[in-house]
């Protein structure tokens, strides 16, 4: 890390400015060689300096040039930002220049990866970083503050504090028993440390598979027979024509997919194939992948034909999808009723629009989304962190047996270590090398 780095930080292409960020030890003396204003090197940190970019005596860009001084920086080291004029040809010639005078080009997400090792953050805050960058809605946003702020870091910091303690203690009363003043560390003591951190991780452990499927999106599958109005409904969920619609049966053989926002959580729609007995070889190749849907959904959007009585195809998605969180839909309010089945079902008309809201109202309803926006939303998101999470509970529960087939204390003291050790893990107080830069490299360029 003792080079210095340049990218791009704002989305490329044609705008009002890019911002071009270096950062490392040279980066003030390399900006400074091509920039005509102030001097770089005596101007006061975190000031913003007007100027040229000076080539070989020609202007490249009229500039504001951003200089914050170490440590006092995302990286903790000096970094510059060059605000330019949101030109390609401009960034790009100011790119080509910096590449020549002794920067190198930084790597994905080489700038939060610095700001990581040089302990200015942590791996839950650098993974925040990330999140927040890639927020679409509300709820996400939230949640990715709450991890740049430290906010989760902190619920696995403070347990961490609860074990060093607790083994702490033990280790005195192991090897200073003539002591009279220390606590006495007893079994009971650390079965009621164990049980409380248990509960706790259970706890952040339930948000955090709730908060990952919100944060991931719902995976909703639509589902019924040919010719009820799955498309109309996919196209009028996504206020688009997404998906071919016609009186044809069979016409949608293959998955059509599509994402909205309904009450701040994104929702990954899967249109399929109509459900009904076919000798067309693409059309039951269609049907199949349908069915194999319906295991990994997180909602099934079931729809029925208002218009005639429920046919064997209907019973038998009606049976499939018992278990599934799911909302039953009777399509086609706008022509006569045929269809007496009336269990807790939303009538709409996908072509004309109607009922469309109340989907989305029993959508917000199912997954309590109201109540989960309200929390404070401090808790893990993603699938490395609740993987650690699961596992530092498993070692806890490995305690608790130990502690019940009244192990020695020093064996327990071990168990208490690998707990420790892998909440760490979560925050990356422990981390090799090849977990880092995998990490880093899905960041984008330039942060």
């Amino acid at each position: 890390m003792n080079d210095t780095i340049v990218a791009i930080s704002t989305a490329l292409g044609e705008g009002a400015i890019s911002i071009i960020r270096v950062s490392g030890e040279d980066a003030i003396s390399i900006v400074n060689n091509i920039f005509k204003g102030k001097d770089l090197s005596k101007v006061a940190s975190h000031t913003i300096n007007y100027g040229h970019i000076i080539y070989k005596d020609e202007i490249i860009d009229e500039v504001l040039v951003s200089v914050m001084k170490a440590p006092k920086t995302y990286t903790k080291e000096d970094i510059i930002e060059i605000n330019t004029h949101g030109s390609i040809a401009v960034v790009n010639k100011i790119m080509e220049i910096l590449l020549l005078k002794g920067c190198r080009l930084a790597e994905p997400g080489e700038f939060t990866k610095r700001a990581f090792l040089n302990g200015r953050i942590d791996l839950t805050e650098a993974e925040g970083v990330m999140d927040l960058i890639n927020s679409e809605t509300e709820l996400t946003r939230k949640m990715a503050v709450n991890e740049i702020s430290g906010k989760v870091s902190k619920l696995i910091t403070d347990l961490r504090d609860n074990i060093v303690a607790l083994i702490s203690n033990i280790e005195v009363n192991i090897d200073y028993p003539e002591y009279e003043d220390i606590e006495v560390v007893t079994i009971n003591k650390i079965k009621t440390e164990v049980k409380y951190m248990k509960e706790k991780l259970l706890e952040i452990l339930k948000l955090s598979e709730d908060g990952k499927v919100l944060k991931d999106g719902i995976k909703t599958v639509i589902l019924g027979k040919p010719n009820v109005g799955k498309s109309s409904l996919l196209n009028a969920l996504l206020e688009e024509d997404k998906a071919i619609v016609t009186d044809v049966k069979g016409t949608t053989r293959d998955i059509v997919e599509g994402n909205i926002i309904v009450g701040g959580v994104k929702l990954n729609l899967i249109d399929t194939a109509g459900i009904r007995e076919s000798n067309d070889v693409v059309e039951k190749i269609g049907i199949e992948k349908s069915l194999n849907l319906i295991d990994g959904a997180e909602l099934v959007l079931l729809v029925l034909d208002g218009s005639e009585e429920l046919t064997e195809e209907d019973k038998f998605l009606l049976y499939k999808t018992k278990d599934k969180k799911r909302i039953v839909i009777m399509n086609k309010d706008d022509l006569e009723s045929n269809n007496t089945y009336n269990k807790d079902v939303i009538k709409i008309s996908a072509k004309a629009g109607i009922g469309i809201e109340k989907i989305k109202e029993r959508i917000k309803e199912l997954f309590n989304v109201g109540a989960f926006l309200s929390k404070n939303l401090t808790f893990f998101t993603n699938v490395r962190q609740i993987t650690l999470l699961k596992s530092a509970i498993e070692s806890l529960e490995e305690v608790e047996k130990g502690i019940n087939e009244q192990m020695e204390i020093d064996m327990i003291e071990i168990d208490l270590k690998l707990v420790w050790e892998k909440l760490g893990d979560i925050i990356g107080a422990n981390y090799t090398e090849e977990l880092i830069d995998n990490l880093f490299s899905r960041f984008c360029l330039g942060k």
